[in-house]
């Protein structure tokens, strides 16, 4: 990398009308975060001084989206193409001396190695223009071809339908990416002509006005998958897909056993620790992190959650924010949790709900109980004390408080605490009637027969 300070302006003024969708474009997740914000992060990885974000249609939402993060915006009121779009956050970087990236909102995957190699290229050599990112795709269609040298310098940019045959066969593709220094890129664009049949001012063409004034334009090459664009929720869903594939293969070669790989969805910011276990249809939302020697069970949901070593989860549980499990804890079958910490060794083997609930060291939640947690106004919280047993079917009405080594009988409702050591019964006396079943039988029978 270089000393020279970078800035980044990133294109999201398009329509995206193919996405058929209320929502920005660059808006719609992959991996559980926004195309824009897997972007963000890789531009804010490489200490990027400025960022502007070129906005049009919608722009609200994005502007919303990104009040948090040290971002310009730049408005495109008149879709006039690339280039026209990167010309509108030039008042943006007045004054600004450095290089410049250009990328699209819509082609979130570029990897910062990547980016730092176009820096590397065009520090290079102090004659060089502009650096193009160029890709070798398995199906060239019709993307713009590079025509370049061994040394990686461009003789010609030219779209598929302007090539000739001979360039077609050059499988060498225009990404659209590209980066200069401050000193070249407006001044370059503001001479890039809109005589084409969109009547648009595209930004691959400053390479042209650079090689007709003598000027040296580069390329460098990445992987298909960091350009692939998204313009449609088939290519949303496809670029979702590739990037599971990658995250999956990771997390095998990190030591992570993924019983059926291809059922497993990873969120962007997983944390999965070696020798975890995953079995099939598993799905991480965000902030989950998982240590060492657990086990999750198939057809669980698990999101917002820390799960200690050596823990169980599931099958078929579901673990909402703020839910922790502490080591050697177990959930099972048709649990959830929220907001709610499971102790070390204590567990809820089936049929429960913990929520708002603080569970104590080797306590055992029988199956079918539930913590009362809500009035329809406020959350209150249970507390359930190390070594307590809640016998099944038991409802624990919050705020309430169960002691150390406290017993709850079967079919309780508890609105008050229980003191440790205690046994606490809510139930109603069980009485007897002799015979009455087997007369009631003989009784309703007969009458049914009659009918």
């Amino acid at each position: 990398m270089t000393d020279r300070p970078l800035a980044a302006i990133i294109l999201a003024a398009g329509q995206g009308t193919r996405m058929k969708s209320g929502k920005h474009k660059v808006l719609h997740p992959i991996a559980g975060k926004a195309m824009l914000d897997h972007l963000l992060d890789t531009v804010d990885s490489l200490n990027v001084e400025q960022t502007v974000v070129v906005v049009g249609a919608l722009r609200e939402q994005i502007e919303q989206s990104a009040a948090d993060r040290d971002v310009k915006f730049a408005v495109q009121f008149d879709q006039l193409g690339t280039g026209h779009a990167v010309l509108q956050a030039k008042a943006e970087l007045t004054g600004f001396e450095g290089n410049i990236l250009a990328c699209f909102g819509d082609v979130p995957m570029v990897q910062p190695e990547t980016i730092a190699a176009m820096i590397a290229k065009l520090e290079s050599d102090a004659g060089i223009a502009c650096v193009v990112l160029a890709f070798r795709p398995r199906d060239t269609k019709a993307y713009g071809r590079v025509i370049a040298d061994e040394n990686g310098l461009i003789s010609k940019m030219v779209e598929h339908k302007d090539a000739t045959a001979a360039e077609r066969g050059v499988n060498l593709c225009n990404s659209g990416l590209l980066i200069a220094r401050s000193s070249d890129i407006f001044s370059l664009l503001e001479k890039v002509s809109n005589d084409n049949v969109q009547g648009e001012y595209y930004l691959p063409d400053m390479v042209t006005v650079a090689l007709g004034e003598g000027r040296s334009c580069a390329v460098i090459e990445c992987a298909e998958w960091e350009v692939a664009g998204i313009n449609s929720r088939a290519e949303l869903a496809a670029v979702e897909k590739d990037w599971q594939v990658r995250r999956r293969v990771q997390a095998m070669a990190d030591g992570v056993s993924l019983i059926a790989p291809e059922t497993v969805w990873f969120s962007h910011d997983t944390e999965i620790a070696a020798d975890v276990t995953v079995e099939p249809n598993v799905i991480f939302g965000p902030g989950v992190t998982i240590a060492s020697g657990a086990t999750i069970y198939g057809h669980s949901h698990i999101e917002g959650a820390t799960i200690g070593p050596n823990t169980n989860v599931g099958p078929f549980a579901r673990m909402r924010p703020g839910a922790v499990m502490e080591e050697g804890s177990k959930i099972g079958n048709f649990v959830e949790m929220k907001k709610a910490t499971l102790g070390k060794d204590a567990k809820a083997s089936h049929l429960t709900y913990l929520g708002d609930a603080e569970v104590g060291e080797g306590a055992n939640i029988g199956a079918g109980t539930i913590t009362c947690n809500y009035d329809g106004y406020f959350k209150y919280k249970t507390v359930i004390g190390k070594g307590a047993f809640i016998g099944s079917n038991s409802a624990l009405v919050a705020p309430v408080t169960i002691g150390d080594g406290a017993m709850v009988g079967a079919g309780s409702t508890l609105t008050k605490d229980v003191a440790a050591g205690d046994l606490a019964l809510v139930r109603a006396e069980q009485s007897k009637k002799a015979g009455w079943a087997t007369r009631f039988n003989a009784v309703s029978a007969k009458k049914k027969a009659g009918k």
